[in-house]
């Protein structure tokens, strides 16, 4: 078998048929540029399925930009985290792919001092930065909720000619909209304020430990941090507790008739069903602001808008509490577990390294909540009211005539969106047609024909040259990109009908295989499966108290599969690259999760 040292190069990897012209859909600063080939060929690009697994509509780009460019602020501008600059970013064929940025390692001394005086601050208050940063948060997300995007009436109120405002409906409307995007560019910006701080104080422990104990599992580093209490679970312990009290107010058979509509008419006509109610409509603010998806997408169902999903995770608590059975997450027995490994290796250490481990441990175990929090509140919560936002904004153009379809609006770029909402205002003005109504139904029709096709071709994991050893930590910890991964990306597998990726949470099991594409799919898992996808979301949790365990095809050690894997004491392997192409539904699976391996059984 020939060896393969190389990805293809963006340059020459063709669009799938009926996607010409994509490159078309999104800022030039997005895509590759001929210019620049020599320069974006001396680059690896990984592509970052774990975040974006779908092709994007030009407007859902938004958040994929935002995102980044936030992320490398914060490591280059604000904390200058020593060896590690932001991450670059194209879109290629619709797929986010990425690429580290490294500081070159001369200037790295100059940043520490400096890195040391600004993260330290934030390290030293913490509790009182986060605070402040919930109050920020949510007042952002309140500023979002109170836009109106309203149809320019026939002339302007008489009030504002005879109080002399000097203004139009038009300004106000056109402020809305650029508000929303500002809005949600503050979002991401909050969003990196405390995230890259989290992950450096991790990462310094587990440097830490790797120095003082050579043959170190990461996984026993990882559950030294794991079992805390973090707003991430909130949302499935609400859909417990209420399965809990409708079999305690005796309200089940009500419960799960019909859809959700009948369902609560009937609770509600049931003896203490009002109660029920009452705590059903109490969960949903804020924790219903839950999507099944990641948040980065405009198609993203959220539990507040689509109430039938989380009325479905009750209903199968339900039948799960009717037999007896614990749906409660094992918090004790994985504290437990925490604190012993915690002690075994500190009784290995002498004072002066015993004083340094406990005191990067509580670092790392104070600001490790945020990893897991802040995907709540901004991703969830924030992307959630943002999104539903610019579908009502979407359906005001609809209903002018700029699109077919209520959220059309989706298929244009957030510049090409201001374009279209200037035409309605300027000729609304003017006292003619916009030409929007002409233009645009045709270019979208087009635009939708690109997007389909872009969807049947899976992405490249990865473009041109790789390095020859991965080290940059970042990469290795979130994405579970390493050395051995992208050996296996260009060679494949080494042995038929086993897989290998990254010993995510230890344990052993077999099970049936349970495929799982995405959350449409989550009903089919049943009791005993062995959940295999491309990548987890939160939202995800309630199939967690079903499954045995958890293979991805993405993802590292500290991917969402992974620390809900670790949380449930179940056993994960992550960043296999291709499982959920190679396995197919009801295969029977050994998964070890100590040592990365998933083996196909006869």
């Amino acid at each position: 078998m020939t060896k393969h040292t190389r990805f293809p190069s963006p340059y020459d990897l063709a669009a799938p048929k009926g996607a010409e012209g994509w490159e078309k859909l999104y800022p030039y600063y997005l895509v590759f540029q001929d210019g620049l080939r020599k320069q974006e060929e001396a680059k690896f690009w990984f592509c970052d399925s774990q975040h974006w697994p779908s092709p994007f509509k030009p407007f859902d780009t938004v958040a994929v930009e935002f995102a980044c460019k936030c992320l490398g602020q914060y490591n280059t501008r604000h904390y200058l985290i020593p060896p590690a600059n932001g991450v670059d970013y194209r879109i290629h064929n619709g797929y986010c792919y990425m690429s580290p940025v490294a500081v070159a390692p001369d200037l790295i001394p100059a940043r520490v001092p400096q890195f040391l005086e600004r993260a330290g601050y934030y390290f030293q208050n913490w509790d009182r930065l986060l605070v402040n940063w919930h109050k920020k948060v949510r007042a952002n997300i309140a500023e979002l909720e109170s836009l109106r995007f309203e149809k320019l009436p026939e002339v302007v109120p008489l009030s504002w000619v005879t109080e002399g405002s000097g203004l139009d409906n038009t300004f106000g409307l056109m402020e809305t909209y650029d508000r929303a995007i500002q809005l949600l560019y503050k979002t991401w910006q909050y969003h990196f304020e405390f995230l890259n701080l989290g992950y450096a104080a991790y990462l310094d422990f587990f440097g830490f430990c790797k120095e003082q104990f050579p043959s170190i599992p990461d996984q026993a580093i990882a559950k030294m941090v794991q079992g805390v209490d973090v707003d991430l679970f909130r949302p499935d312990d609400e859909l417990k507790k209420l399965a809990k009290l409708a079999v305690k107010l005796g309200v089940v058979d009500a419960l799960k008739s019909g859809s959700v509509s009948e369902a609560l008419k009937n609770v509600a006509d049931t003896p203490g069903g009002a109660d029920w109610i009452a705590a059903w409509k109490q969960a949903q603010d804020p924790w219903f602001n839950f999507t099944s998806g990641n948040g980065f997408y405009s198609t993203d169902k959220y539990w507040i808008d689509h109430p039938d999903i989380p009325l479905g995770y009750i209903r199968d608590y339900i039948a799960r509490v009717e037999i007896g059975e614990d749906i409660e997450r094992p918090t004790a027995k994985v504290a437990s577990e925490r604190e012993r490994i915690t002690s075994e290796y500190a009784e290995l250490l002498d004072m002066d390294a015993r004083a340094a481990f406990e005191g990067k441990l509580g670092l790392a175990r104070t600001v490790f909540p945020y990893v897991e929090n802040h995907n709540f509140y901004i991703e969830h919560w924030s992307m959630g009211v943002f999104w539903r936002k610019m579908r009502e904004f979407s359906l005001m153009l609809h209903k002018e005539g700029f699109w077919e379809h209520p959220e059309d609006m989706f298929y244009l770029s957030r510049q090409e969106v201001r374009d279209a909402l200037f035409d309605y205002c300027n000729a609304w003005g003017v006292g003619t047609d916009p030409i929007g109504p002409k233009h645009w139904p045709a270019e979208i029709t087009k635009r939708r024909a690109i997007m389909s096709a872009l969807a049947t071709q899976p992405p490249q994991p990865a473009l041109n040259e790789p390095p020859t050893i991965i080290t940059e930590p970042f990469t290795i910890m979130l994405w579970g990109i390493t050395t051995e991964r992208v050996n296996r990306w260009l060679n494949g597998a080494s042995e038929k009908g086993k897989l290998s990726g990254m010993a995510a949470s230890p344990g052993l099991v077999e099970g049936r295989a349970r495929v799982v594409r995405s959350a449409d799919e989550l009903g089919s898992i049943e009791e005993g499966d062995i959940l295999v996808t491309p990548v987890t979301a939160p939202s995800w949790a309630p199939v967690f108290g079903k499954i045995r365990a958890t293979v991805t095809d993405i993802g590292g050690m500290m991917s969402h599969a992974a620390i809900v894997c670790r949380e449930y004491g179940l056993p994960a392997v992550t960043g296999t690259g291709n499982a959920s192409s190679i396995i197919k539904t009801c295969q029977m699976l050994r998964v070890d999760g100590s040592t990365g391996e998933v083996v196909i059984l006869p």
